[in-house]
């Protein structure tokens, strides 16, 4: 009898972005190649893309991708603070001391969640962060405040490897492993395990997806990635991974390491 398949959740950040960048996402989320699409309803292009989500199957699932640090905020209270969205070093020093604007942040995150929700007409399926600012203290405390039952929240509190182990470690040390240990006192849905950590330098895409497909329990792994297209600092790297994602490589990796795409955790009809 041949061993039961380790499951492993794609999902891809940052829909939203750009319009050239979503229909990437879509495009691989319709192939099967994604089991779930993080959502930048602060982006510039969210509304004119939210739409292409509506074309996607049920089984690939909708988040929300709150951010910071990239473009304006939605909020004019946050804005008044920070016209542009903060640098994550700044949010990174802020936190550490306490020092975050808490109220003007939970009036950014009300905004971009009812972004999400007038876009796509339901709650997120499940909760992240660009550049994981969803596990700094305060916002994660915050956040996971006003989560209804069923929506599920990415864990960083578990990023594996091989390599880049000094990133990997600075993620679960500003909030990523306090983050997991709430998810898990609290019961709500999570990933176990994280993949996708890299530079976004590294050529080989190929090669560092498959050394992370070694490092995959039977279940409960996410896999979050960047593909897309456009001009932005990560227009080469989104590039890379949207042309191996979307190859017969990809799923010739899958197979000769056991892997089947599926969720990260169990699924609930309680989110929407």
């Amino acid at each position: 009898m041949s061993p039961a398949p380790r499951i492993l959740a794609v999902c891809a950040d940052d829909f939203g972005e750009s319009r050239a960048l979503s229909e990437v996402v879509a495009a691989l989320a319709s192939r099967g190649r994604l089991t779930a699409v993080s959502c930048l309803s602060s982006g510039a292009a969210w509304r004119e893309s939210a739409p292409l989500l509506a074309g996607l199957s049920a089984e690939v699932l909708r988040g929300l991708h709150f951010n910071l640090t990239a473009g304006r905020p939605v909020s004019p209270d946050l804005r008044r603070l920070w016209p542009q969205g903060a640098g994550l070093l700044q949010l990174l020093l802020l936190a550490g001391v306490r020092a975050l604007p808490l109220q003007a942040i939970a009036v950014e995150w009300r905004a971009q969640w009812d972004a999400f929700v007038d876009a796509v007409g339901r709650a997120p399926d499940f909760i992240d962060g660009h550049q994981h600012v969803h596990h700094l203290p305060g916002v994660r405390e915050l956040i996971l405040s006003r989560l209804r039952p069923g929506v599920a929240v990415r864990s960083t509190g578990r990023p594996q490897g091989p390599g880049f182990a000094f990133k990997r470690a600075v993620i679960a040390a500003t909030g990523g492993r306090r983050l997991s240990a709430l998810l898990e006192c609290q019961g709500r849905a999570h990933n176990d395990v994280l993949v996708g950590v890299y530079d976004f330098r590294r050529p080989d895409y190929r090669a560092l997806v498959r050394g992370w497909l070694r490092f995959l329990p039977l279940h409960g792994a996410l896999l979050f990635c960047h593909p897309g297209d456009g001009l932005d600092a990560m227009g080469t790297a989104r590039r890379r991974e949207a042309k191996y994602l979307g190859s017969a490589h990809f799923l010739e990796d899958l197979a000769s390491e056991g892997v089947s795409l599926g969720p990260a955790w169990p699924q609930s009809s309680s989110a929407g």
